[in-house]
């Protein structure tokens, strides 16, 4: 199993010092990725549900505060050595397809390497109305169309293409990124949508363990929605023993064990000895990436979680 930190863009890590630390310390912790939220804007009045909380309330509302996602990884790919760096995840119609491309390819340049691509949809409408992304009902195919358009900018040497939302014809993209064909796209989301996603354009799954319509913090949940995940991809042509599979557990709670409505133990909550033997389970079950909300409010708390999290690393 290898380990990530999901780090929000705001609160205690908008500062360079604070961003570097944490993903240093991370980096000495022998943590394997380091992933950055996206949100460009944030509207005053949200009536987008989130689609992570029972009640479809998101915490970033109160602030407004998000740096930007690629431009911070950016800034990491100099201030760390090894770690991987990763959206997590990016929203991928925020931003115009063949300038995303060249941001993207732009950093696994800079950074040797070392980029991994955290892929959504999106769920705010207000952000993407203000970001004049493609219309928001259409968001799943815009987000399909612009990843073939990634992969053949990262990949010809002229390239061309003609879809609904992304054209262009006869442009030369260089610098290739370092990663032959690309960087890795794990694609996020745990609905029937995200997983048909997946098997066609995904190197990875990447969802989140406490969406309430598709919820993965059992090992039978996981179990469940893997093995669709990989009868779609097969059913695709492709062969689901390719897939990276990765987790975004941010329920994740060291010392506290914790319970659904229904009394079902969430996995990954409890005694380090739990969550230890948690992780060999998902492991055994096909997971390869967790990654834990480690995010506090105050820099001090980060490091503390980390610790606390590495001591975890080492016995799984």
């Amino acid at each position: 199993m290898k380990f990530g930190f999901h780090m929000f863009t705001r609160g205690a890590t908008v500062t360079p010092d604070a961003i570097a630390g944490a993903a240093l310390h991370c980096e000495s912790l022998d943590f394997d990725y380091f992933g950055v939220s996206d949100h460009v804007v944030v509207s005053a009045a949200i009536d987008s549900a989130y689609p992570y909380t029972a009640d479809g309330s998101w915490a970033g509302a109160a602030e407004g505060e998000c740096l930007e996602t690629l431009t911070t990884l950016g800034f990491l790919a100099h201030a760390t050595n090894t770690i991987r760096l990763f959206t997590s995840v990016m929203v991928v119609p925020h931003r115009q397809a063949v300038l995303a491309a060249k941001a993207i390819a732009t950093v696994d340049v800079l950074s040797g390497g070392r980029v991994t691509i955290g892929a959504g949809a999106g769920w705010m409408r207000e952000e993407m109305a203000a970001l004049d992304s493609p219309p928001y009902d259409r968001r799943g195919g815009a987000t399909a169309e612009y990843l073939r358009a990634f992969r053949v900018l990262w990949r010809d040497e002229i390239c061309h293409f003609d879809g609904e939302f992304v054209k262009f014809n006869d442009i030369m993209f260089a610098p290739k990124p370092v990663q032959e064909g690309g960087p890795p796209v794990w694609i996020g989301g745990e609905g029937a949508a995200a997983r048909r996603r997946v098997a066609l354009h995904g190197d990875g799954w990447y969802p989140v363990s406490v969406n309430p319509k598709a919820p993965l913090y059992t090992l039978e949940r996981f179990k469940a929605g893997l093995a669709d995940v990989r009868t779609r991809t097969e059913a695709a042509g492709r062969d689901p023993g390719e897939l990276q599979i990765a987790m975004f557990a941010p329920h994740l709670t060291m010392g506290r064990e914790i319970k659904d409505k229904d009394g079902v133990r969430m996995a990954f909550t409890g005694s380090n000895e739990a969550i230890v033997d948690d992780i060999g389970a998902f492991s055994e079950a096909g997971l390869q990436v967790l990654v834990p909300n480690l995010d506090r409010p105050h820099l001090s708390d980060i490091y503390a979680a980390c610790d606390q999290f590495a001591d975890i690393m080492r016995a799984a």
